[in-house]
């Protein structure tokens, strides 16, 4: 039952206890510096008690969180106890008042206030009775947070889940892989024989090969399926903040730091986390990866309490790994340790034979998304034959999304185009936008623009544009672009 229904049904057998005229539970958002009224009765026409939000300065948080440790009961006037601690009562409370600290193990969660109805004052005994209600409400109202948070981590799962199922094309996660019968066969007898293993795994491959895709597999093939598959593009998270999402952080731990993070390994707990691009990670970084692959333990940032985490890792790169421990971007105890089971991907030109499959594949998504039932020509197919697929798989898609947009049923010759943006005819040094566009769309159209020109160099389209690399991951990822 949530908080407010419950505040809702216990109001009336309250107010036979006690001359009471409102019942409200108020949350501290330390963050935020507020509080927050989430549940309150009675809720009718003569006496409503409207939620309401209160900001608090600094000074005044202190005082709230002072009083709130020493645990005591408060029993005085409505305006008295705004004159002690402002903010702490809902907006248009008055007369006589109690108010009590809802706290939790950790720290100060929220208040009880229970107000006297019109004319009547709280005694002794009714002191005694909302002492007494305090230890209960704070546990409701600690189940009542951690309900909120489990909302917010499967809506978050939810949103992870949708995008990642629209990165492979697909609308539901099965065991098969495209091309498992044929070019990428000797890959897949490889995950079979990690997957039930619990030792890391190294995917190694070029750009768009699929990496992420066999980590999947990998996944889904082990006992650890039921749990948390987690993505981290090493790439992608800015150095600064890479240790704080991997390991997370304790409140306080630097400027911003306001409440308590988790990082991946703590929500990958018995799980799978995939690092992407792991020779992207800094070194300094890399040994304390090291350190939790043989301790199974990690520390927040800012903390000194080792936490047992137990977690897969599959690491995947498009370098090769002596190359890259010869120029430093890897460490060499760290390939060590992932390097236990390698698997390396062919390229797309190498596995001429799934390129029908492939081809299939998404067009299949894409008439599925579009209610079409466009198909590809034999010539069309001859035609991406021909192609060495430099961006592999990934290419492969955005050239037939391309092809599907200018085609009417059949996807011939003359719709697939490779290589830069002049063959395309799509994108050159100058970008025209229409008068009347919004700035989102124009955004999107320079911002792709810019990354066709830049041929699908994210680095470098990111330095052209002005953005850190990360932002312009979250604008791909939005637009649903590799």
């Amino acid at each position: 039952m949530e908080l407010a229904d419950a505040v809702v049904r216990i109001f009336p057998h309250l107010r036979r206890e006690l001359p009471l005229g409102l019942l409200a539970v108020r949350e501290l958002d330390l963050a935020r510096r507020a509080v927050e009224t989430l549940a309150a009765a009675p809720r009718d026409d003569s006496e409503v008690a409207t939620p309401s939000r209160s900001e608090l300065s600094a000074d005044e948080l202190d005082a709230i969180l002072a009083w709130c440790r020493s645990g005591a009961l408060e029993h005085a006037s409505a305006g008295a106890l705004r004159r002690r601690f402002p903010g702490l009562l809902p907006d248009g409370v008055e007369g006589d008042v109690l108010a009590g600290p809802l706290a939790s193990p950790e720290e100060p969660r929220g208040v009880l206030i229970l107000v006297a109805q019109r004319g009547r004052r709280f005694s002794d005994a009714h002191e005694a009775v909302g002492q007494a209600l305090l230890d209960p409400f704070a546990a409701a109202l600690e189940n009542d947070r951690r309900l909120r948070a489990l909302a917010a981590v499967r809506e978050a799962a939810q949103a992870d889940r949708a995008a990642l199922l629209s990165r492979l094309g697909r609308t539901e996660f099965t065991d098969t892989v495209v091309g498992m019968e044929a070019g990428l066969g000797p890959v897949m007898e490889r995950v079979g024989l990690v997957a039930g293993l619990d030792v890391p795994v190294l995917v190694l491959g070029e750009t768009g090969s699929g990496k992420e895709v066999v980590a999947r597999a990998i996944h889904a093939r082990s006992r650890r399926a039921n749990g948390p598959f987690l993505r981290v593009n090493c790439g992608a998270v800015p150095p600064g903040l890479i240790d704080s999402e991997l390991f997370g952080h304790e409140r306080g731990s630097f400027t911003g730091a306001e409440r308590l993070h988790r990082g991946y390994f703590e929500r990958a707990h018995r799980g799978t986390l995939f690092l992407d691009e792991i020779t992207e990670m800094p070194g300094e970084l890399q040994v304390k990866l090291l350190r939790v692959l043989e301790t199974g333990k990690v520390v927040r940032v800012g903390g000194a309490q080792p936490i047992d985490v137990d977690v897969r890792v599959i690491a995947a790169s498009n370098r090769k790994p002596d190359e890259a421990v010869a120029k430093g971007k890897l460490r060499e105890d760290l390939h060590y340790r992932l390097n236990v089971f390698p698997i390396e991907l062919p390229p797309l030109r190498e596995r001429t034979g799934d390129l029908e499959l492939l081809s299939e594949h998404f067009l299949a998504v894409l008439n599925r998304q579009d209610g079409t039932s466009k198909t590809i020509s034999p010539d069309g197919l001859d035609r991406l034959r021909s192609h060495g697929w430099p961006g592999n798989v990934r290419e492969l898609k955005n050239v037939l999304h391309r092809a599907f947009i200018l085609a009417d049923m059949e996807i011939g010759p003359d719709h697939i185009v490779f290589g830069s943006a002049e063959d395309a005819h799509a994108v050159s040094a100058d970008l025209s936008v229409k008068v009347g566009t919004s700035v989102a769309d124009a955004e999107k159209h320079l911002i792709l623009a810019t990354l066709q020109h830049c041929e699908g160099d994210k680095k470098k389209t990111a330095e052209v544009l002005g953005i850190s690399l990360k932002t312009l991951y979250n604008r791909l990822n939005a637009y649903k672009v590799e």
